[in-house]
């Protein structure tokens, strides 16, 4: 598939290279020749990418970008997955299959219209389908990862509008080529923020030397946002009031820190006389004895900062029942939370676990490692400073973007609209595929109340009310570019109304339309034996 924004965008990618003195005019005139003589973009952005080192960033890969092919990649609707129950609500999007085609048929329709790009692609030695089976024996390394981000995030780029936002989760040990690769798509100047949120509860184990239990999200824009919503504060989760009437929620004072430190590791006397200490006593015994390895708790804060924020009135200290232990809390205050403005970009409020919970809630068993926190998501998409908006995300796994908008739009009466594309990769858990065993059926039950089956026996069912809505299910289909069998041509299986179109009156505009946005079909459509047999009126 071939558009014109690419290859525009390309060739002014190009000359921007010339102005930055990272290519010679005459090579980069001969370049564009290439770009424009392409088949598709496969072919524009290989040859884009030929003798390229990022020398604005001092950054370099080597890029393999998809295998070409002659076939059409079209979405064809899988009625059996797809419903509707109130017309009054928006119609979101499930895509199976491979995301850079998705993202291409996309573009039919929803060039420079997202608003909102959350992305949490595979950073692991997870299966990124048959690309990287074939080429990478389905082990990332990090050029494999860059290679195929590169060319979806040159895609996403168009899907943007100019002032959309895309957000892009990203462990500790990628974050900083993943950064590069987003500065050299989107442009650093367009870079906002690299979010740092906690994994509460997580990253004890994760090292020998310091707990890794931090995980970020780079955030840039397309080019004309002008702000987030710094300055609107939930005050719903500052849920206690202290003698005076303030305001305030509690945050626990320890935590598996990313840098242990000896000054913050020391026992704190309760009024009752009991003793407490970060994480446990048998762990603070252990560090003192120089065993400081997986088991790096400490205090936010030194000891003489602690006496300071105790004689001020903000440290509490409640008994946790389950545990039997004592928890040694702070109060962070509305007041003074207003008082410091626009939100900070580290955040310590999500965790895995709830997550995990959310999902045994609506399948009883853990089917999908790793899925991100709902609160994470609808933080980032809240950013954003409009309610009535589209929401993309191209990783899509378990559905958990899907359900933040979902909920949301409950929550604020906001008209949000989602669109995921999965891999419908198989695992131990999922035999028929993620996208089948998971995404879709997430959807339908919190959309619906109740599995494709019928039953409603889910724990999430008894305890929430069905957010409604509807929700179109794609699959991606394959035609060959020069398949003339009555019946089966691309003209009679692309059906252009799950494309935003009504459809055509004529088979002549289906042919232009057609031949304007599937690769390679205009090749063999100007074969007059053919035109003469379907007798094409114009």
């Amino acid at each position: 598939m071939t558009n014109n924004g690419m290859k525009e965008s390309l060739l002014l990618e190009i000359d921007k290279r010339v102005s930055d003195k990272v290519l010679e005019p005459t090579n980069a005139e001969l370049l564009k020749k290439l770009i424009l003589a392409a088949d598709d973009d496969n072919e524009a952005m290989m040859i884009a990418a030929l003798g390229t080192t990022y020398k604005k960033t001092g950054f370099h890969f080597d890029k393999r970008l998809e295998r070409l092919s002659n076939d059409i990649r079209y979405f064809k609707k899988n009625e059996a997955l797809s419903f509707h129950t109130d017309d009054n609500k928006p119609t979101h999007k499930l895509i199976i299959g491979d995301n850079y085609e998705a993202l291409q048929n996309l573009l039919i329709e929803y060039k420079g219209r997202v608003d909102v790009i959350y992305i949490d692609p595979p950073y692991g030695k997870d299966s990124m389908g048959e690309f990287a089976q074939t080429n990478y024996e389905n082990a990332i390394t990090r050029d494999n990862l860059l290679s195929m981000l590169y060319p979806r995030l040159m895609l996403a780029k168009q899907l943007l509008a100019e002032s959309g936002v895309i957000f892009c989760s990203i462990d500790d040990r990628n974050q900083a080529y993943i950064k590069c690769l987003f500065d050299e798509v989107f442009l650093e100047k367009n870079f906002i923020s690299n979010i740092i949120w906690r994994k509460q509860g997580g990253g004890k184990a994760d090292s020998s030397y310091l707990a890794n239990n931090c995980e970020y999200v780079i955030t840039y824009k397309k080019a004309s946002l002008e702000k987030f919503n710094g300055n609107e504060i939930d005050e719903t989760i500052f849920n206690k009031t202290d003698d005076n009437g303030r305001k305030y929620r509690l945050m626990s004072l320890d935590f598996g820190s990313l840098s242990y430190s000896v000054s913050l590791d020391y026992p704190i006397t309760l009024p009752n006389g009991i003793v407490c200490y970060p994480d446990c006593e048998k762990t603070y015994n252990e560090r003192k004895k120089g065993k400081v390895n997986s088991h790096d708790w400490c205090w936010r804060c030194s000891k003489e900062e602690y006496e300071k924020r105790l004689n001020a009135g903000k440290i509490e200290f409640t008994y946790n029942k389950r545990t039997g232990k004592w928890k040694v809390q702070e109060r962070l205050y509305l007041d003074e939370k207003k008082e410091g403005g626009l939100r900070e970009n580290i955040i310590t409020e999500f965790t895995n676990r709830t997550a995990k919970n959310q999902l045994k809630s609506i399948f009883q068993d853990v089917v999908f490692n790793y899925p991100k926190p709902i609160d994470l998501c609808q933080f980032l998409i809240n950013l954003y400073p409009k309610k009535n908006i589209i929401v993309l995300d191209f990783f899509a796994g378990s559905g958990t973007t899907g359900h933040a908008v979902l909920d949301m739009n409950k929550k604020d009466e906001g008209n949000r609209q989602f669109i995921l594309c999965q891999l419908n990769e198989k695992t131990d858990t999922t035999p028929n595929g993620i996208a089948y065993d998971v995404t879709s059926k997430r959807l339908k039950r919190v959309m619906t109340g109740e599995c494709y089956d019928g039953t409603k026996s889910f724990k999430w069912a008894e305890e929430n009310t069905p957010y409604g809505g509807n929700l179109d299910v794609y699959e991606i289909a394959t035609v060959h570019n020069s398949n003339n069998i009555e019946g089966q041509t691309p003209f009679d299986v692309i059906d252009e109304t799950l494309y935003g179109r009504e459809k055509f009156t004529t088979l002549r505009e289906k042919v232009d339309w057609v031949c304007g946005n599937f690769a390679h079909t205009q090749k063999w459509i100007d074969d007059n034996d053919w035109l003469d047999k379907h007798k094409l009126e114009g």
